[in-house]
């Protein structure tokens, strides 16, 4: 009879299966909770009327009847019962389950009162536990069936889709309907269905008075018998932690509490009768104001009991204990658990650090483990239930603690630890289990007076699979399973505690104290997980976020939490244990749970990152003190220490002495005052980078989450935009920090970086790359303006717009550019922000990526001149057809140039020549330091394909050779990015024979203009500047690089088309030389050396062909001329 009733099997099925019906009807509250996530059949207007008269007269909705008014309420579901039918099933079926569930819990209940089991947690645990989680799971469905305001509407409507589409009613719905209206005042119903029951729930509750009250002890009953101290008998360190009742001892309170508070309220009975039922459900009302039936779903304890008894006669004295027993709750309880809270950090901080030190100690010390873990989480999910509803009292303060943090961490570091040995567990347990457990059961089963068959074979299992297990199995590593012994132990047990049963569990203590002994022995083999689990789960907190969210912004604020702050995104990882595979819908569990993970992980590399910038920024400043900028003041300051003070007259004091002395204070408290900010961060930092180098990576939800790359990662947002502003880039003012000033700065923090890595595992070199990197590119990774963008915007619109009006003059001598004297004040000097060392720190800054967006934004402005060139060449192309015809006669010409105007068309090619070689400056920067410094073995063979480039070179290949000397910082003969810049301006009208007319065209237009030049009275050449005061020595770089790059665009010959402008060039000039006297010759030799600067910078063009058309004798004479007027300082 017994081992047909399979009672074990029910127990654990119907557990299971209710605690997903469980998760079902909360999953239906929420949703119903939810306007956006609520069914839109019960928000739509046009279906008010229907949800109206649903509400009305369920269950009894007939559809069949010719009432007018039914049929006009339920248009609106006549018109969408496809819809209601798809949208409704989940949520009618969920209370089929309900109902379901229900009877089989009736079953089963009654099943086992007809056995007349006999209950106690201490003896046949597993039996007692699951009949009581049975009840209370059972009581909390009912309750969140009772909980959804929507169940009659969702129930009804689906049915009467149904009946529409069918033509009958769900078969299950008559019983269904009737049972939602029973439950809309569940306390009643389910205390009259409990009501046969009352001896087998009070019996297995009774049995919880040698448990619950000393599980219940304070804080000082605790550290008196200084609970969880490996310490306090030093010899008994080794000793095996075991007790007669090893389950209960890491029992969750809060599921002790469920059982006492709901088995009491649904069989009340006893509490009028049995002191000892009072006893025990006096001190469950006194432990907290809430109990929680699923997640964030809770109960008011004291209300939902007090109201129910008001309706029942005889229980005012119980009311009354209520009473006594909330007020006691409100005074002391949130002091009572901070105490509690306070005792379990340093306990289990202590047992970590020694557990730590000592692993082989975890397994003679498990059990210590499973209580520590098991005391601390249920004294976080009390604190969870309690701050979410903190009760009207006079310290409000108890409900909160800043230094959660702490105890949760050390929580994990126990798990940790368990998992981390797992091997020495098992090791030290099979030991126990083959060579302790085995024997200790098998002299039980001796002893036995009877033991029936059934009872002796499983027993006999139980003695052969424990006895056959060796060491050499963990050696082997292989994997061990003892769930069938747990299962056929509870088979036992419920064989065993039925009342007719020829071996009965209570008659033999020992049996169960072994076995339950056993258990756990084997759950320390094969399920680890499940035991911290079991011990640990806080899974609850992903259902609190505000609080949760709280705990962690108190623990950010207190240094001292600040190194156990990882601990609350290692919780996270708890959370994908609070589904259940009857609910997958809950597939946004998944993107919450990992939300409050990355957001903890963030603010904490966010309070890192800006520790650190803020250490790099102080030692910045210092640094920035140090640069010869600086040098100066220094200097000064300590020649006037070394000067001798004035010596008073006899008689007379120091007036400043006093004055002095307050200084000298001042200045001592500001330093201490400062070293004490520094080595506060210090120690902020270090406590933070403890927190994120706590593990290296953890699981949440199938995704691994690495630590350190959030540092990482805020690090990389955050200095990028530290290095922009440093840049200190003002747009209006057009004012921006010099590069090498900049670069000094990035070093400083990089250096200050590196530092990071004595804290942290963290790969500060790729950190630094990478913003470097994104640095070196328009826009980086966040979208926002890079350090290339704001100097190629100041370069372009600060510099070169200046040096294109000549108030900035190009500077060959020095390779810079320098201001023009002028009378106004500058707004800077043009050589602090263009001479080589600033140059070469932007390359260095900018890198090779940064210079090819420079170049092309300076090839933009090139081809926007050259647009006006061609414009001013198709203006005058019949005069300087002409010209090209007659240069060699000087009457015609005089006559052509007249009509010809030339001032225009040399200011835009000085703007090219200042543009070209401002960009021959950054190149040449760029050769020496990235290049040279970073991979000079490149260099060479650079070096060596742009030498063996020839005029018969493929064009294709020509380009291709030259485009890689320039990225490595080379001059070349021609320039790739110009000529590229060239051909895409083509528009698709023009031909190419057009486009090489207008080219040689304008060599001509160039060359009859030069004469004019010589009016200018800034044209003259300066000896100091190595170039012309207006910036038209820059000619020669525009002249020789534009025509070349435009003649290869066409596929013409460069060296022949040259040849013809220095004919032109050099008889327009001569014609200058034959008018001494006239004002247009004032700076007559000035403009000659422009033409000999032409032909030396040109590689096509020589001397040999200069003096064929350009007597070398007025180069002589022009360039000592030059030189005698300028006037040269010496010292």
């Amino acid at each position: 009879m017994a081992y047909q009733q399979k009672l074990a099997e029910k127990l654990t099925v119907l557990n299971e299966r209710g605690r997903g019906v469980l998760i079902r009807m909360k999953h239906i509250k929420t949703v119903c909770s939810d306007p956006q996530l609520k069914p839109s059949f019960l928000t739509e207007k046009a279906m008010e009327p229907a949800v109206k008269y649903i509400n009305k007269k369920f269950p009894n909705i007939d559809l069949r009847g010719n009432i007018v008014s039914t049929h006009q309420n339920l248009s609106g579901v006549q018109k969408q019962k496809s819809e209601i039918l798809v949208a409704l099933t989940s949520y009618y079926y969920s209370f089929i389950d309900v109902m379901e569930f229900r009877d089989h819990v009736y079953e089963l209940l009654n099943t086992i009162d007809a056995c007349q089991c006999f209950f106690n947690i201490t003896v046949n645990f597993d039996f007692t536990k699951s009949y009581l989680d049975l009840i209370v799971t059972y009581t909390s469905v009912i309750m969140m069936l009772s909980r959804i305001d929507d169940r009659k509407v969702l129930t009804a409507m689906y049915n009467c889709a149904h009946e529409m589409s069918n033509g009958n009613s769900d078969p299950s719905y008559p019983r269904l309907g009737q049972m939602i209206l029973e439950y809309d005042h569940p306390w009643k119903k389910l205390t009259e269905e409990f009501g046969p029951h009352t001896k087998s729930v009070t019996g297995a509750v009774l049995s919880l008075h040698m448990v619950y009250p000393r599980r219940n002890l304070g804080a000082e009953q605790w550290r008196s018998a200084q609970l969880l101290s490996l310490l306090s008998v030093p010899a008994d360190m080794l000793s095996p932690a075991c007790c007669e009742t090893m389950p209960c001892e890491y029992l969750p309170m809060e599921v002790m509490e469920r059982w006492i508070i709901l088995g009491f309220l649904l069989c009340h009975s006893s509490l009028n009768t049995n002191q000892a039922s009072q006893d025990l459900w006096k001190m469950a009302l006194r432990s907290g104001l809430y109990i929680t039936l699923i997640r964030d779903e809770t109960i008011n304890i004291h209300k939902v009991t007090e109201d129910y008894f008001d309706t029942l006669k005889g229980y005012s004295k119980r009311i009354a204990d209520i009473k006594e027993c909330r007020e006691h709750v409100i005074v002391n309880c949130g002091a009572i658990h901070k105490e509690k809270r306070q005792f379990l950090r340093n306990a289990i901080k202590e047992l970590c650090k020694i557990l730590e030190d000592e692993p082989g100690l975890l397994g003679p010390k498990a059990l210590y483990v499973c209580m520590a873990l098991a005391f601390s989480r249920d004294e976080v999910l009390w604190l969870v239930r309690h701050s979410e509803n903190v009760p009207k009292t006079k310290t409000p303060e108890d409900y909160i603690d800043s230094q959660l943090a702490e105890l949760l961490f050390y929580t994990e570091k126990l798990k940790t630890l368990m998992c981390r040995h797992s091997r020495v567990l098992q090791r030290y347990h099979l030991q126990y289990l083959a060579q302790f457990d085995a024997l200790a059961l098998n002299d039980t089963i001796q002893n036995m007076n009877v033991c029936p068959e059934e009872e002796s074979v499983l027993m006999t299992s139980f003695v052969s699979t424990l006895s056959a297990l060796t060491v050499k199995q963990v050696e082997n590593g292989e994997e061990f399973d003892f769930r069938a012994l747990r299962l056929d132990w509870l088979r036992l047990q419920a064989y065993t505690s039925m009342a007719k049963a020829p071996l009965c569990l209570k008659d033999y203590p020992d049996l169960a104290k072994i076995m339950n002994m056993t258990e756990f022995h084997t759950k320390m083999m094969d399920d680890i997980d499940g035991v911290l689990r079991e011990t640990s789960d806080l899974s609850i907190l992903c259902f609190y976020p505000r609080v949760f969210e709280k705990m962690f912004s108190q623990g950010c604020e207190d240094v001292l939490m600040q190194r156990y702050l990882i601990a609350f995104p290692l919780v996270c990882s708890h959370f994908n244990q609070c589904t259940h595979q009857m609910c997958p819908e809950e597939v946004s569990i998944e993107e919450h749970i990992l939300r409050f993970c990355v957001t903890f992980l963030e603010e904490i590399a966010k309070q890192t990152c800006s520790i650190v910038l803020e250490i790099c920024a102080e030692q910045c400043n210092l640094d920035d003190q140090l640069l010869p900028k600086h040098c100066a003041h220094t200097i000064s300051t300590a020649r006037n220490k070394k000067q001798k003070k004035q010596v008073p007259k006899k008689g007379e004091c120091d007036k400043n002495r006093g004055k002095n002395h307050y200084n000298l204070c001042h200045n001592r408290n500001i330093n201490t005052s400062a070293r004490k900010h520094m080595d506060k961060l210090h120690l902020t930092l270090t406590e933070l980078c403890s927190s994120l180098n706590y593990c290296n990576h953890f699981t949440v939800w199938d995704h691994v989450i690495i630590p350190p790359e959030y540092l990482l990662s805020q690090l990389e947002i955050n200095l990028a935009k530290v290095i922009v502003r440093m840049a200190n880039y003002n747009k209006a003012t057009h004012e921006i920090t010099r590069p090498s000033d900049l670069l000094a700065g990035i070093k400083a923090y990089t250096s200050s970086l590196y530092t990071l890595s004595r804290y942290l595992s963290v790969d500060v070199t790729r950190l630094v790359k990478s913003v470097l990197l994104q640095q070196t590119q328009p826009l980086d990774s966040q979208g926002d303006q890079t350090i290339t963008t704001l100097y190629t915007s100041w370069y372009l619109e600060g510099l070169l717009r200046q040096a294109s009006s000549a108030l900035i003059i190009h500077c060959p001598t020095m390779h810079c550019f320098v201001n023009q004297p002028n009378e106004n004040e500058t707004r800077f000097k043009a050589e602090e922000y263009s001479d080589v060392s600033e140059l070469q720190a932007l390359a260095e800054l900018i890198g090779p990526y940064g210079l090819k967006f420079l170049t092309e934004n300076l090839m933009w402005h090139i081809t926007s001149q050259v647009s006006e060139l061609k414009k001013l060449v198709i203006d005058n192309m019949d005069v300087l057809v002409q010209i090209r015809s007659n240069f060699d006669k000087p009457e015609a010409m005089t006559n052509l140039q007249s009509r010809l105007p030339g001032m225009n068309v040399l200011k835009r090619m000085t703007i090219i020549g200042v543009i070209l070689s401002f960009r021959a400056m950054i190149q040449a920067a760029l050769g020496d330091v990235r290049i040279n410094k970073h991979c000079p073995y490149l260099m060479g063979p650079t070096e060596c394909l742009r030498d063996m480039i020839s005029p018969e070179t493929d064009i294709k290949a020509t380009l291709s050779v030259f485009e890689l000397a320039s990225a490595a910082g080379l001059s070349c003969d021609i320039d790739p990015a110009l000529v590229t810049a060239i051909a895409n301006m083509r528009t698709d009208g023009s031909s190419l024979e057009e486009e090489y007319k207008l080219t040689y065209l304008l060599l001509i237009y160039v060359a009859v203009s030069l004469p004019i030049l010589a009016v200018d009275p800034n044209s003259y050449y300066s000896r100091e500047y190595g170039g012309h005061h207006n910036n038209i020595h820059c000619l020669a770089t525009a002249i020789n690089q534009l025509s070349a790059a435009m003649f290869t665009a066409q596929n013409k010959n460069i060296e022949q088309h040259l040849k013809e402008f220095l004919f032109v060039a050099s008889s327009t000039l001569l014609q200058l030389g034959q008018n001494v006297e006239r004002t247009d010759s004032k700076n007559r030799d000035s403009i000659y050396l422009l033409l000999h600067m032409i032909v030396e910078e040109s590689p096509f063009l020589s001397q040999d062909m200069l003096e064929k058309c350009f007597p070398y004798a007025l180069l002589r004479n022009a360039y000592r001329d030059v030189y005698k007027s300028s006037i040269i300082t010496l010292g």
